[in-house]
């Protein structure tokens, strides 16, 4: 090991020890939110036992909710002044960039109207179908055929047990956020992920 520009030891067989931790490590993650979570806690809010990622803040009717992913943030609020007093508060203890009002975050799409938010996963839904080769099918009125019984025990092995898997994985992701309509036929496929059987062409690539 080599010692950091700047530094010198006259003493053999020392070691340096990491008082910081370093951008990329296992624990550097961690210590990010700890760090992050402090500075929160510090200020008035308080963390959620339901979900540790998830702070509020509630004083004289102002209203603050953060919701942290990693190094990504959402902010809302029901006061402007106060929403911008906190946030010179987090420039003041980290480097942070304001992205303006939220569209996207985490793979959904967010769009405003005069009826309220709309959510939608129309990129990711997109590079589903890319990574399927499906991308140029054409669309179905019903996600599957009606009355069509799938079968574990007959039909020809799926080529790629591994992409079907993966997928199924993936719209997991779509169904629990936005695409909730869809959860009885993403149950019935994933009856098949021990098995792996090719039960329609037009259903796995």
């Amino acid at each position: 090991m080599s010692l950091p520009p700047g530094f010198r030891s006259n003493t053999a067989g020392s070691v340096c020890r990491l008082r910081k931790s370093l951008y990329g490590l296992r624990q550097a993650s961690r210590n990010w939110y700890s760090k992050f979570a402090k500075a929160l806690i510090h200020y008035g809010f308080r963390q959620s036992e339901a979900d540790h990622s998830l702070f509020t803040f509630s004083q004289d009717g102002v209203f603050l909710a953060v919701l942290v992913y990693v190094d990504d943030m959402i902010l809302v609020t029901n006061d402007s002044p106060s929403c911008a007093q906190f946030k010179d508060y987090l420039h003041q203890c980290f480097r942070i960039k304001d992205l303006g009002p939220l569209s996207y975050f985490l793979g959904i799409e967010i769009s405003r109207c005069g009826s309220g938010l709309f959510l939608n996963q129309r990129k990711y839904t997109l590079d589903i179908l890319t990574e399927a080769g499906m991308l140029g099918s054409r669309p179905a009125y019903f996600p599957m055929e009606q009355q069509h019984r799938l079968s574990q025990d007959s039909g020809d092995p799926i080529p790629d047990p591994g992409l079907y898997r993966r997928l199924i994985g993936r719209l997991l992701i779509l169904v629990k956020i936005t695409g909730t309509l869809l959860c009885e036929y993403f149950a019935i496929l994933s009856n098949l992920l021990d098995k792996g059987y090719f039960f329609d062409p037009h259903l796995c690539p």
